[in-house]
């Protein structure tokens, strides 16, 4: 189940939805089979188990009962908040797992759970208050786990005090609303403190001066139609390294074709599949909804272009 981008509930609604604090990490569905095993599985649904090591011991906490967790692997910063870039260096390891225990040794992740979908039978089709309950009954508070709280109402003070904290936002879940499996639901909607939209690379600009064979700034789109609609160019945000590593993804990229539909005229663009994720900072639209001032936030390997939110509104 995934949350839809928006806005908090109106003031009179405010009482029907819980509050939970937006993680940055990586999504997982967490399946404890009740035989001392623990299987990991990333939203495309591959088995990412051996990639985190550490959250081996998970396997044991429920005994014999089944069960399927939903929830997101974290690297946490020293002061306890989210570090997606420190993530990075964990994800994708799955199938080197000698690599996988060394970095696990230096930046080791943190579990959080939010959502029970299966406990010793289905539980998609019970209430989110009710999941919750038999989810904080669980006692899944361990070293490298824990079942964060929610708020229930007050959400205009959920989202101020994630923001003064330099947490990512909220994800608001309405009380009554079921599990939805695969689905972007309304029941469940994700508020950033940072104005933020997932954007789909198609192409860049070489770089000049000091950037001289390296990008000077990726071409972005958004989806709309079955298109790929253009939405701007972004050339900052980038460290020396990102840069540097960016460039071999586009290099890998390579196309002689235009993604986007229309083309855009933009003098010596070089083209790229439409396959990296990104997700990029801006202030505001252009009537025409190229994005204004954007910024680069970081690169989303996590997500396939089908898989992220990179859909125009429907309002442009």
């Amino acid at each position: 189940m995934l949350a839809t981008p928006g806005t908090l509930p109106p003031p009179a609604q405010d009482a029907r939805w819980a509050y939970e604090t937006k993680q940055d990490g990586q999504r997982v569905m967490v399946y404890l089979p009740g035989d001392g095993t623990l299987l990991l599985r990333a939203r495309s649904g591959e088995d990412i188990t051996a990639a985190y090591p550490e959250l081996g011991p998970l396997a044991a906490t429920l005994g014999d009962t089944p069960a399927i967790l939903d929830g997101e692997v974290l690297a946490l910063d020293a002061e306890g908040r989210a570090d997606f870039q420190a993530l990075q260096n964990r994800m994708g390891l799955a199938h080197t797992p000698a690599l996988a225990s060394h970095r696990a040794a230096r930046t080791p992740v943190h579990l959080v759970l939010f959502d029970v979908p299966y406990l010793a039978g289905p539980r998609m089709t019970t209430p989110y208050t009710r999941r919750r309950e038999l989810l904080a009954g669980l006692g899944l508070n361990g070293p490298r786990w824990s079942v964060p709280g929610a708020v229930v109402g007050h959400g205009a003070e959920a989202l101020r005090m994630t923001r003064e904290h330099g947490l990512e936002g909220v994800v608001c879940k309405r009380l009554d609303s079921v599990y939805e499996p695969g689905i972007r639901s309304r029941s469940w909607i994700k508020i950033r403190n940072t104005r933020s939209v997932d954007v789909i690379v198609g192409g860049w600009l070489p770089g000049k001066g000091r950037l001289s064979g390296l990008p000077g700034a990726v071409l972005v789109g958004r989806r709309a139609g079955g298109r790929l609609v253009y939405a701007g160019r972004v050339g900052t945000g980038w460290s020396e390294d990102e840069r540097t590593e960016l460039a071999a993804l586009l290099a890998a990229s390579a196309s002689e074709r235009c993604p986007f539909d229309p083309v855009p005229r933009i003098p010596g663009a070089r083209w790229v599949l439409p396959r990296l994720v990104g997700e990029v900072g801006f202030s505001t639209r252009t009537r025409a909804g190229l994005l204004r001032q954007p910024s680069w936030l970081r690169l989303r390997p996590d997500l396939t272009p089908e898989e992220s939110a990179a859909d125009l509104p429907e309002d442009l």
